[in-house]
Order: structure tokens, then sequence, then C-alpha cells
């Protein structure tokens, strides 16, 4: 005979187990589904191996001189082993660069207003600092290869006041310590040889979301880059990054163009990205004269001649 209480308990699982079917069918008949907006991949994408990278980076060894406007990105890494960067607006300018080693650069704010120009002729430097209050305004010279303490602003106690005052002396020593002929080594590009002793190139593809230059809005784009890495061996299987080449991979045509050049100088205390507005329009070959690349002081701006400030003092009688 069967137990009652055993027949109720069987009867109430077979009750629950219809009640989840029921439940599991109602809920796959009413999903709910809407359309999302995603960032689009730019297409189409351009194919390209190591040998074809390396041809492209060969190809601009072969300019004699670029022009271009660029947005500039600089960074004060004077505390980086504190973990402390300084990073600052990035600005729009133009650069001109001739070989060996020739450039001149113009560095503008918001609304075209004049921040800095600096050149070197390949064995001196000359910094104009137009930016902020007459005090800052300064006319610096130097010589590409000695090695100069960090230049400070003056010690009034300007620079350690809060705000605005603070951000201009922040950004004269910044500006005041670049060093125009740095810019030549890697912007010169030199070439690529795949069968040279000590050196590893290595490809690898990037993607980053970007804003969409095409859209007035802030729609979001995904952009494809190649990279390409020059690496000197180290020591246990280590690798040391001297150079790296940014490829977009975005586009119709096989020119690829390098669209971004970065340069860290630890032992300068400052890393600089560059990256060229519109690489198709890039100026090469063209002949620069001499004087393009010794600025002078037109402003008449006050000098500090570093040169003059390593000299020891001449001795008294």
């Amino acid at each position: 005979m069967i137990n009652p209480k055993a027949r109720r308990v069987a009867a109430n699982a077979r009750l629950a187990m219809a009640l989840a079917v029921v439940l599991l069918t109602a809920t796959s008949c009413h999903l709910v589904h809407n359309t999302v907006a995603v960032e689009k991949l730019l297409a189409p994408l351009s194919e390209a191996n190591t040998a074809q990278l390396v041809s492209e980076v060969n190809r601009l060894v072969a300019a004699r001189s670029i022009h271009g406007k660029v947005d500039i990105q600089f960074e004060d890494t004077s505390f980086a082993t504190s973990g402390i960067a300084e990073k600052y607006r990035t600005a729009e300018g133009s650069i001109t660069l001739q070989r060996p080693a020739k450039v001149y650069l113009v560095v503008e704010g918001p609304f075209a207003t004049e921040v800095a120009q600096m050149t070197s002729d390949g064995e001196h430097f000359r910094i104009a600092i137009l930016k902020g209050d007459d005090k800052y305004h300064r006319f610096v010279r130097g010589t590409n290869q000695a090695i100069y303490p960090k230049l400070e602003t003056d010690s009034d106690g300007t620079a350690a006041k809060k705000g605005k005052a603070n951000t201009e002396a922040q950004t004269v020593n910044a500006l005041s310590n670049l060093r125009p002929q740095h810019l030549t080594d890697a912007l010169m590009i030199r070439p690529i040889d795949l069968q040279a002793p000590g050196l590893i190139y290595a490809q690898s593809e990037f993607y980053q979301s970007e804003k969409d230059p095409a859209s007035q809005s802030n729609k979001r784009v995904v952009r494809g880059y190649y990279l390409l890495d020059e690496l000197q061996p180290g020591d246990k299987g280590s690798a040391r990054l001297l150079r790296r080449f940014w490829f977009e991979k975005f586009g119709d045509s096989n020119a690829l163009m390098p669209v971004q050049v970065g340069l860290t100088r630890p032992q300068d205390h400052y890393k600089i990205t560059i990256t060229y507005q519109a690489p198709e329009s890039v100026s090469v070959d063209h002949d620069y004269p001499p004087e393009v690349f010794v600025l002078e002081n037109k402003w008449g701006l006050r000098e500090v001649d570093l040169d003059a400030e390593k000299k020891p003092a001449p001795a008294k009688n």
C-alpha cells in the first residue's frame, strides 16, 4: 500500500517540474533584444609583411627634407622614479627638417598663438620661449654635444605659487629643456637593415579606440596599426626597445606612412610624441637655406647662453 504522504510529495514534485518547464518556455518566447551602437572598425585594412614595412621606412630615408603640420605632446619625466610625470596639453605646430641634422620647430597654442620656436643647425641650438608673462620669456643658446644641468625659472618664488603662474613656470621649464637636435635623430629616420648584427625586428598589430575625425559628434572608431619594433637583445632572453614605427592600416592604397614618432629621453627627463596631422600632405625634398635653421632673437628676449654659464669666472687680481 502506497503511503499517502509519499504520494503527495511525488505529486508536488511533478507540479514543480511542470511549472519550471512552463516558465522556461514562456521566457524563451519573450527574449528582449535591442540594437546597440558599437565602435566602427575602419576598413578596408591594408595588408603588409615585415619586409614591406621596412621598405616604407627606408623610403623615407631618401627624403632630403620634411615639412608638415604636427601635434606635439610633451611629458616632463623628472620625477619618473617616484611614479610622477607632468603631461602637458597637446599643442599644434609645424616642423621642418633637413639632412643631415637641421630642424626648425614652431609650437603654437590656442588660436595660433606662438608658444615657442626652436632651431638646430646641426652644431648649435636656439630656443625662444614666447609663452606667458614677460618675466618668463627667454632666448636660450647652446651647443648640441654639450651636457647642461636642468634649466629652471628664476627663483623669485613665482614657480612655487599655485594656479596659472605655476603652470606657466612649469611650461617654460619644460620647453627650455627640450633639445631640438634630439628631434632630428627621431624624425630624420635612419635606414633599417634586416641583416644588421645585434638587432632584431618584430612586427605586430594594434587596434585602439579613437575619436572619429569624420564626425562632429563624440562618435568613436577603432583604428588599426602595424607596429615595427627595433630591438637590441640583452641578457637572459631580454631585449631593449630602440625604435618603434607605427603604420596606419586603414586605406585603399598600399602607401603606408608612419603617423607618429615618440622620443623618450630618460637622461634629459622628458618624453615627446609628435604626430603628423595629415601624413599625405607632408612636403618632402624641398631645399631650405641655412638661415632657416638659425633662429634669431627678433623679439629682443632676455638671452641665456648655456655655454657662457658653464665657463668659469675669470680670476680676480
